[in-house]
């Protein structure tokens, strides 16, 4: 009965269901367990499904963490396209973009903060499929930043390492009951610019 009840639930009404429902339970374990410590069976087995199902849906965990980090890419890079619409100062849109990144990381949302994993130990091959997944995003960032008006002598690009460092950095020691995310995103990007003061604007 279990495996007719599965393929009934694999069906074309709920394929797409199906594979979001194991994308949100992959997430979940990759963030707590971390991806070499979770398995295919962990994740069937949060989803509620059976294991050898899953793989109609992703034949492999590389296939399952790059669709789930593709899935984080697109929300927090919706979510900061939606901050910075219509607002024109550069460094307000920096703030924007800074609180947005913040928000949707503490958020409640498994997909996005798995952004902030260290993937510096997995396979080669996996770990540039998953950087260029990420490349969108700070290519998003990059924009923002040449966007500032910034002494000659500033690498935009170190500029950017340095704030996505920090603002993804949080994920380690962010604790409810201090600031807020949206406090912390924006103290970032104000110390960035406080920083950045050359001594005739002092």
């Amino acid at each position: 009965m279990a495996d007719s009840k599965e393929k009934h639930d694999d069906g074309p009404y709920r394929s797409d269901n199906r594979r979001q429902e194991l994308m949100a339970s992959a997430a979940h374990l990759f963030n707590q367990r971390g991806y070499d410590a979770t398995s295919m069976r962990d994740i069937a087995r949060e989803a509620g499904m059976l294991a050898g199902s899953m793989y109609y849906h992703f034949p492999s965990k590389d296939d399952l963490i790059i669709a789930t980090y593709e899935e984080g890419t697109r929300l927090i890079t919706e979510a900061v396209e939606t901050a910075i619409d219509g607002v024109q100062d550069p460094w307000e849109r920096l703030e924007k973009a800074a609180i947005a990144h913040m928000n949707t990381l503490f958020g409640g949302n498994n997909f996005s903060i798995l952004l902030c994993a260290d993937i510096s130990r997995t396979a080669p091959a996996l770990r540039i499929r998953l950087i260029e997944s990420r490349d969108s995003y700070d290519a998003l960032f990059m924009a923002l930043i040449e966007a500032l008006p910034l002494p000659a002598d500033v690498d935009p690009t170190l500029l950017r390492l340095s704030l996505l460092g920090s603002l993804n950095w949080s994920s380690s020691w962010y604790r409810p009951g201090g600031q807020t995310p949206a406090q912390i995103g924006a103290l970032f990007v104000r110390l960035l610019k406080d920083g950045l003061k050359l001594p005739t604007d002092k």
